[in-house]
């Protein structure tokens, strides 16, 4: 008869066996997913994984007594429960748009493009002297919508006497979706142009940040494009065609990253469902097109707290406990799976470079002290860019500039006007293109 420690080392054995199982099967369900990159919303890597461990079960079971041919189906029944979860939508599949903004109305234009953008019109606040070439800001993104903190800084250059405009990119905030095949790098410089047509104001001075900064610069290198501009300022930008996004190196100075609290609040990765299709389509596994989420399921999922340290990595080291709120949680919006696209059509693209050098419209160039970009995307438009007249390295500030902490609103908008109107710098011209080398030495 087995001794008590016996029959515990036997159902220990068993129990692991089990979870083993368990693990493989939900192994074998994750392959599936990658291999139908999430045909039919995971349905046919379930089914698959089910019909696989349901034939094991009645193999391993066959010369079993009845009662004892359904253990090996246990660990089946277990894993298909868990992988389930992975293949049943938790939020809307119909895109849900932010609501309104109660402190400025939301236009949507149709473009000659076919995209039908969100616009925001801050007409200028103060009874002083007005600029008269019309401000355009672009945000940043890939595909996101513009953030709070964002529409009060365009607030405060409307009341510097701007004609300010802003857009959200096709597939961010209110603006429509496009089909995955659409969003395209390309596709977002000719909406800036097009943009630009339909305000019919003739050139625009512009202000590219982050990923608009990327669409900006190629717009430089568009001599159709560029014609439409007036000035135009790059700020902190990403890398703009292939050979500078497989640049690694330097970047600014400590940043909040792993500094910063987690950020609080709901995460679509916690679910298990947007876990998995997140986690894969940033490891490459899984396309942004996938079959496993729609682009508006995927939208819709998708919170603020899922950006993680990100948002830190926007704030200097010396501001980790005093990051203030970006954003609501209403007005949040970012498309991962679209972001990623035009992510790839950049790696994808050919250089820039010989078109930059031709062209001649008016740029500046803002680089945050406390970046977390690679500072060679932005030395990169410096030593391209012959049009670039000035350099502002901005002290005390990460990858957002303006973000409402001590006075780096004023300082960044005393940057820009400056520039807008000629006059001269704040700061100093800093890095020209002869000091690049040692700016990226200095690690500046």
């Amino acid at each position: 008869m087995p001794t008590p420690v016996l029959r515990l080392v036997r159902f220990t054995g068993r129990l692991l066996l089990a979870l083993a199982a368990v693990a493989t099967l939900v192994v074998v369900f994750l392959a599936l997913i990658a291999l139908t990159n999430g045909a039919g919303s995971g349905l046919a890597a379930w089914l698959t994984t089910l019909g696989t461990g349901t034939v094991l079960a009645l193999w391993r079971g066959r010369h079993r007594t009845w009662p004892t041919r359904l253990v090996p189906f246990l660990p089946v029944v277990i894993a298909a429960a868990l992988t389930a979860t992975v293949c049943i939508p938790t939020v809307p599949t119909a895109r849900r748009h932010p609501p309104a903004l109660p402190f400025v109305s939301t236009q949507h234009w149709n473009l000659t493009t076919g995209s039908r953008v969100a616009v925001y019109h801050y007409p200028p606040a103060n009874p002083g002297p007005r600029h008269p070439v019309p401000f355009v800001y672009l945000h940043g993104g890939p595909v996101r919508g513009i953030s709070v903190q964002d529409h009060r800084f365009l607030q405060l250059l409307a009341r510097r006497g701007y004609d300010v405009y802003a857009y959200e990119q096709a597939g961010g905030g209110r603006s429509d979706l496009l089909t995955m095949d659409q969003y395209t790098i390309s596709r977002s410089v000719r909406d800036l142009a097009a943009f630009v047509d339909r305000l019919d104001k003739g050139k625009v001075d512009i202000l590219g940040f982050s990923g608009g900064g990327v669409v900006l610069t190629r717009a430089l290198a568009d001599p159709g494009v560029a014609a439409r501009l007036h000035r135009v300022i790059i700020a902190e930008p990403g890398p703009a065609d292939g050979p500078t996004a497989r640049i690694t190196g330097h970047k600014g100075r400590a940043s909040a990253r792993g500094l910063a609290p987690a950020p609080t609040g709901p995460r679509s990765t916690h679910v298990p469902r947007y876990a998995v299709a997140f986690g894969l389509m940033r490891l490459g596994l899984l396309t942004p097109d996938t079959g496993l989420i729609g682009q508006a399921e995927g939208d819709n999922a998708f919170t603020a707290a899922d950006l993680g340290s990100d948002t830190a990595s926007a704030y200097c080291a010396r501001d980790a406990h005093r990051i203030p709120a970006e954003d609501t949680a209403q007005n949040f919006s970012f498309s991962p799976a679209a972001s990623l696209r035009v992510q790839q059509t950049v790696k994808d693209s050919p250089s820039i470079a010989p078109l930059l050098r031709r062209s001649r419209t008016p740029a500046m160039l803002m680089i945050a002290e406390c970046s977390s970009q690679v500072r060679q995307w932005a030395t990169a438009v410096l030593a391209r860019a012959p049009a670039i007249q000035r350099t502002q390295y901005m002290p005390g500030v990460g990858h957002h500039m303006w973000n409402g902490l001590d006075d780096n609103n004023d300082r960044a908008v005393a940057v820009i006007i400056a520039f807008l109107q000629g006059k001269p710098a704040p700061l100093p011209n800093y890095p020209t293109r002869d000091e690049i080398p040692a700016f990226l030495r200095d690690g500046k």
